[in-house]
């Protein structure tokens, strides 16, 4: 379980392909506190550690599923990756309830600078069936983006805006996202579960999408 608070930027310095698997090795600030088995979320999908060779790095491994379900598959040398330890449970939620589940990928269609601030606008592919599952962003709602906790702004039916802060925008990988690039997205989970009940109950208040 994670919060979407973003720890840092970690790189990759290594891909390897097998089979159907890719390990990912980066390294980041925190190597030498990791642990083989640890939870890590790597631009919001929830990877295990399973390799700490000492020299700096670790190395993760993301299944064919992840790769197609997400943009990791896309990575190359020298990217940078938002990276997110599991949440402690005695500490404070400062984002939202994060599960490291990606859901779709989505696509930036504009980047524009306000005051100091940026705003980003990402489309992605609606499946009416999913949808109706609470595979939607809400105005004013949360949306996981790359791991980033953030408030969706602006939502249209297969698009929403994202506010960003200087903070937010030097730390995480949100620097180096233009028109094109694409991102994860994990929807609410509390969304998905009260449009599931919605649907067992029958309820014919349901929008059509």
């Amino acid at each position: 379980m994670f919060s979407g608070i973003v720890e840092e930027a970690a790189r990759v310095v290594a891909l390897k392909k097998e089979e159907g698997n890719l390990h990912i090795t980066l390294t980041c600030s925190f190597v030498d506190e990791l642990k083989i088995d640890q939870s890590v979320s790597h631009n919001g999908v929830c990877l295990t550690v399973v390799k700490l060779p000492g020299d700096g790095t670790y190395t993760v491994t993301a299944i064919q599923e992840t790769l197609d379900r997400s943009n990791l598959g896309l990575l190359k040398v020298g990217d940078e990756v938002n990276v997110e330890r599991s949440m402690l449970m005695n500490g404070r939620l400062d984002g939202h309830i994060v599960q490291g589940h990606v859901d779709q990928t989505a696509t930036c269609t504009a980047v524009r600078e306000a005051d100091g601030s940026w705003y980003y606008t990402f489309h992605y592919e609606v499946e009416p069936a999913m949808a109706r599952k609470g595979y939607v962003t809400v105005e004013k709602g949360s949306i996981t983006v790359n791991g980033t906790s953030l408030t969706v702004c602006n939502s249209e039916r297969d698009s929403f805006e994202v506010a960003i802060i200087p903070y937010t925008h030097d730390l995480t990988n949100f620097h180096n996202i233009v028109e094109g690039t694409v991102v994860n997205l994990e929807f609410d989970i509390i969304g998905k579960y009260l449009a599931r009940l919605m649907e067992f109950s029958g309820d014919s208040t349901q929008a059509t999408i």
